[in-house]
C-alpha cells in the first residue's frame, strides 16, 4: 500500500506561511524573469487564470480583482519542501520524493487505521510548517495518485466526489462498488500518465472515464497506444507496475537554462552567463556522483520580439574524457558559445546541457592515456561545493562568470521576489507587538 502526500498549491502556500495577508487573496507565482504563472492559488484559478498564462496578459487582475503576483523564490520553496518531506516520512517505512511538493510513502503492513494516521501527519505538517496537504492512499502508485486527486477535488469542489474523501482518500479501503463509482466520476484525462493528447484519443474510442480505462484489455492498451498505458491499466486494477524508488535515479541529462532579465548583445555578457550555467550544471552533476562526456550549449533571441532580427543556434562537442570539473565543462561550453555567437542580435536566453552521463566510478580513458581527474582537482570541486552550500550560491565561482560587484546584464528579472524567510537572516519574519508580521 502506498500513500501520496502532496502540498496544496505549494509555491503559493509557502508564500502565505510568512505573509498571512495573502490568505484568501488571489495569488500567482511567476516563472524566472516574471514571465508567466507557474503556480496559482484557488482564488486565482477561480478568476480563470491558466497555468503558464503570460504575466502581461493577466496583470490587469491586479486592479480588477486584487491579484498578487510574486517572483519565484526557489530557495524558500526548496527549504520548505525539505521540512515537509521530513514530516511526511513519518507516515510509513520508506519515502520516494517524487517532486518538490509530492512524495510517495510506503505504508505496507502499517498497523491500525491508515486514514487516522494520515490525518495526524497532515495535521502535523500544517501545524508545524503551515503547508496544507492532501493525502491519497492506494495499492499502486497510479491509484495513490488518483486518490490524492480525489481528496483535493472533494475539498475544493463540493459535490465532485463524496465529502468524506476530502483531504484524505483511501482507495484501498473502498469496496468494489465504491471504487467503481469513484473511477466512473473521474475523467480519463485526469488519470496519472494519460494526459490531454492520449485522453482525447481514448475518448474518441469510447473510453471516457477512469472506470472505462480500468476495464480496458491491457494488451489492447499496449497495441493501440504504448506499454506505458498498459501499465496504467494494470495499476488501476491494483497490480503494481511502477516501482517504488526510495533513492531517486540519476538523471540522464542535466540542463541549466535561463531567460535574461534584459536582452544582451555582448559576447562577454554571454560568456558570464554560460559560465554560471555550466557551473550550476556541474554542481548538480557532482551531487549525483556522475561525469559528463558531451556538452551542448545554445543561445537565442526572443520570438516574442517580432521586430527584432531572429537568431537561434546550438552546438555540442564531445569531451576527451568524462569529467565533473566545473572548469573543464565551462571551457567546453564557452568554446561552443564562441563558435555559435553572432554579433548584431539581442539575445534573450541561453543554456548549457550535460549529456552522455555516466557514474563517476566508471573511467573512460582516451587513446593518449590521459590521467583521470587529478585528486587536487577533485578536492577543489568539493571545496567549492561546500563553501557555496554553506555561505550561499556564488560565494566561490570561476573568474569567467564576472565579478560579484559588476552589474550583470543577463541577470534574471525578479522584481516581486519575497525575502528568504528561512534561508537568510536578513529575511526572517518579525512579529510586531500588534501581531503583524
Amino acid at each position: 500500500m502506498l500513500a501520496l502526500v502532496d502540498g496544496n498549491n505549494f509555491y503559493c502556500s509557502c508564500e502565505r506561511v510568512f505573509q498571512p495577508w495573502l490568505k484568501h487573496r488571489p495569488v500567482v507565482v511567476l516563472s524566472n524573469n516574471d514571465g508567466c504563472a507557474i503556480a496559482r492559488s484557488d482564488e486565482a484559478k477561480a478568476l480563470g487564470i491558466k497555468m503558464g498564462a503570460p504575466w502581461f496578459k493577466i496583470r490587469h487582475f491586479e486592479e480588477d480583482a486584487g491579484l498578487v503576483a510574486l517572483s519565484a523564490n526557489f530557495a524558500l520553496y526548496g527549504d520548505m519542501s525539505d521540512r515537509m518531506m521530513t514530516l511526511a516520512a513519518g507516515l510509513g517505512h520508506a519515502q520516494e520524493v517524487y517532486s518538490i511538493d509530492e512524495s510517495f510513502i510506503d505504508v505496507s503492513a502499517i498497523p491500525g487505521d491508515l486514514v487516522r494516521r494520515a490525518r495526524i501527519i497532515r495535521r502535523r505538517i500544517h501545524q508545524w510548517i503551515g503547508i496544507p496537504t492532501c493525502i491519497g492512499i492506494g495499492p499502486t502508485k497510479t491509484l495513490a495518485k488518483l486518490a490524492n486527486a480525489i481528496a483535493k477535488s472533494a475539498e475544493r469542489k463540493p459535490g465532485s466526489y463524496p465529502a468524506h474523501h476530502a483531504q484524505i482518500c483511501h482507495l484501498g479501503a473502498c469496496n468494489a462498488q465504491e471504487l467503481a463509482d469513484l473511477l466512473q466520476a473521474t475523467e480519463v484525462g485526469d488519470v496519472w500518465g494519460v494526459g490531454r493528447r492520449i485522453g482525447a484519443q481514448l475518448r474518441a474510442q469510447g473510453v471516457h472515464t477512469a472506470l472505462d480505462l480500468q476495464r480496458m484489455n491491457p494488451a489492447a492498451a499496449k497495441v493501440g497506444w504504448s506499454v506505458v498505458l498498459e501499465k496504467t491499466v494494470r495499476e488501476l486494477n491494483g497490480v503494481p507496475c511502477i516501482e517504488f524508488e526510495d533513492e531517486p535515479p540519476a538523471k540522464q541529462q542535466i540542463a541549466c537554462t535561463r531567460s535574461f532579465g534584459h536582452p544582451i548583445t555582448e559576447l562577454q555578457d554571454l560568456q558570464e552567463a554560460i559560465t554560471e550555467f555550466a557551473c550550476r550544471a556541474a554542481e548538480k552533476l557532482r551531487r549525483q556522483n556522475s561525469h559528463t562526456g558531451h556538452i551542448m550549449a545554445f543561445i537565442r533571441t526572443s520570438p516574442f520580439r517580432e521586430k527584432d532580427p531572429q537568431y537561434s543556434r546550438s552546438a555540442s562537442i564531445p569531451l576527451p574524457s568524462p569529467t565533473s570539473d566545473s572548469a573543464h565543462i565551462t571551457q567546453a561550453a564557452c568554446a561552443i558559445l564562441k563558435h555559435i555567437y553572432r554579433p548584431g542580435y539581442r539575445y534573450a536566453k541561453a543554456g548549457v546541457m550535460l549529456m552522455d552521463l555516466q557514474p563517476a566510478t566508471r573511467q573512460q580513458m582516451t587513446l593518449d592515456l590521459d590521467e583521470e581527474m587529478p585528486e587536487n582537482r577533485i578536492r577543489l570541486m568539493q571545496a567549492m561545493d561546500e563553501v557555496n552550500q554553506r555561505f550561499g550560491r556564488g560565494t566561490l565561482h570561476l573568474a569567467s562568470a564576472g565579478t560579484a560587484g559588476r552589474h550583470r546584464a543577463w541577470s534574471m528579472k525578479q522584481e516581486r521576489r519575497s525575502p528568504g524567510f528561512t534561508t537568510d537572516w536578513g529575511g526572517l519574519a518579525c512579529v510586531n507587538n500588534d501581531g503583524s508580521v
